[in-house]
């Protein structure tokens, strides 16, 4: 659909807009009084949300990519149907192939207490089933209002039951990450990539001086980003997962990624709210799974 006919049948006026985002993708900007937000149909990713009076909350590069094919750096992407490497091995794409193809815009809806519900979709294809031979119906609802709420249904059309593993990878803007700490994983075990996927127990809050890439286990369903360097908390609450990741790429794995700038891993953390390692979601014929996460800011 051309900008003209999404705006006909989905803009909402004053609140909700289809415009030409970088390098041509098409981009939902959501305005309310409670905050402003911007979504890419391509990923079907919230790239920025803005509570009012105050800093986004999203950390985007100003490096990334906007074109078929690749993921974009920051926001929300979405990992799914697998998160991390290729479970089988084949060489398909790391995280999944909804990140890096266009989303459907299936609705947009203004809700009595003034939020605004937007909701994007994909279904099997043709391309897909090659990729992953599954019947699938994927609905992304994203509610912007006084949080930033993403909720990921995964609905099985076909007649076998398929397992899935995913996750909201998240990368939230810090004021500095040598003053930031990750509250609510205290006392949980964890899978260390940057260790050989030792397992390991977390003692005290998160603090990260080096590189970090850990799937926490058996997590709670709240979790905190405590950003002394831009005064505020960022609330993350959860449905649906036992496991969390916390990720940051350092200096040396940053200055080799040429969609971040050399300094970036200093202004973001991503704590990811996953199904991930052996949190593996088994889905039937005719049922439907739903992951959510909830991200609000606290002073």
């Amino acid at each position: 659909m051309t900008l003209a006919q999404l705006n006909a049948e989905y803009g909402i006026a004053g609140k909700v807009e289809f415009i030409e985002g970088g390098g041509g993708l098409t981009m939902i900007r959501v305005s309310t009084p409670k905050a402003g937000a911007l979504i890419s149909t391509h990923a079907g990713q919230v790239l920025s949300y803005q509570p009012a009076g105050e800093e986004d909350i999203l950390f985007l590069s100003s490096k990334a990519y906007y074109q078929d094919g690749k993921a974009i750096k920051g926001g929300a992407p979405i990992c799914w149907p697998w998160f991390g490497p290729d479970p089988e091995g084949k060489g398909r794409p790391g995280h999944g192939f909804v990140r890096n193809r266009p989303w459907n815009v299936t609705g947009t809806e203004a809700l009595s207490n003034g939020d605004i519900r937007v909701t994007l979709g994909l279904t099997d294809t043709t391309e897909t089933r090659a990729i992953w031979p599954q019947a699938f119906n994927l609905t992304q609802e994203i509610v912007i209002g006084d949080s930033l709420n993403l909720a990921l249904i995964t609905r099985n059309t076909g007649a076998e039951t398929f397992g899935i593993t995913q996750g909201f990878h998240t990368y939230f803007k810090v004021g500095d990450i040598s003053q930031t700490r990750v509250l609510g994983l205290q006392d949980c075990s964890y899978i260390d990539k940057t260790d050989n996927s030792a397992e390991k127990k977390q003692t005290g809050e998160v603090a990260i001086a080096a590189e970090v890439d850990r799937i926490y286990r058996n997590v709670g369903n709240t979790l905190i980003i405590d950003d002394k360097a831009l005064d505020r908390c960022i609330q993350i609450l959860s449905q649906g997962n036992k496991t969390a990741v916390v990720w940051n790429p350092w200096e040396k794995i940053a200055r080799e990624m040429a969609d971040l700038e050399d300094a970036d891993y200093q202004r973001f953390i991503c704590v990811e709210t996953t199904n991930a390692a052996d949190d593996v979601i088994g889905v039937a014929p005719g049922r439907e799974f739903r992951l959510v996460a909830d991200y609000r800011v606290m002073k």
